[in-house]
């Protein structure tokens, strides 16, 4: 079963005089549960096709569908509505907020769809200890390394179980070992979820 369809993808910058296109007829099937890597030649477009199929962005022509319901065309609250319970973000520079603990980060997503206490501790603790942070929960963003920080950001990502988690390259600011780890602690993720 599909959980992403992209058909004819299109994305432009700029006006009629100063046109650029990013994206160019792009077509793309995800199946639930695939562990799938996009790469590219610096500047080729692939943040600006993880932006769009993410709802980050939206595309100027086409349409994308995920976990049944087209998203293309939407409106912005009914999006937000929609990331809230379907999509997770891993993002490159980590998007904690420095006056939250790490658990705190971890929880925002719960929090904000009003999942209640004892559920969200359980959910807390069944992802930090799988991404090897429980111990650093009740440190602040400044107190950590970069690989506890993205593994904080990984956390948060796949706290609410969402259909589809979009990682806009997840090791670029950690070093190989670090990256590796991170790598390999969300291949299990993705085989133990299922999380696409």
């Amino acid at each position: 079963m599909s959980i992403l369809e992209a058909t004819k993808i299109h994305k432009s910058y700029g006006n009629k005089f100063t046109k650029q296109h990013v994206l160019e007829g792009i077509n793309l099937t995800i199946e639930k549960g695939e562990f799938v890597t996009i790469m590219g030649a610096s500047g080729s477009g692939k943040t600006t096709l993880l932006n769009v199929l993410s709802s980050i962005d939206r595309v100027s022509h086409g349409t994308i569908k995920i976990d049944g319901q087209v998203i293309t065309g939407q409106k912005d609250k009914k999006l937000a509505e929609f990331r809230k319970h379907h999509l997770g973000f891993i993002f490159q520079d980590y998007n904690l907020l420095d006056t939250l603990t790490v658990k705190e980060n971890i929880l925002l997503p719960l929090s904000i769809a009003n999942v209640k206490k004892k559920q969200a501790n359980e959910r807390f603790q069944e992802v930090a200890e799988e991404l090897g942070i429980k111990e650093i929960e009740n440190k602040y963003p400044n107190e950590i390394s970069g690989g506890q920080k993205q593994r904080t950001s990984a956390a948060r990502a796949f706290i609410h179980d969402p259909s589809i988690i979009f990682a806009d390259e997840p090791t670029g600011a950690l070093d190989s070992k670090s990256a590796s780890d991170l790598l390999s602690k969300l291949g299990r993720l993705n085989e133990r979820k299922e999380a696409t």
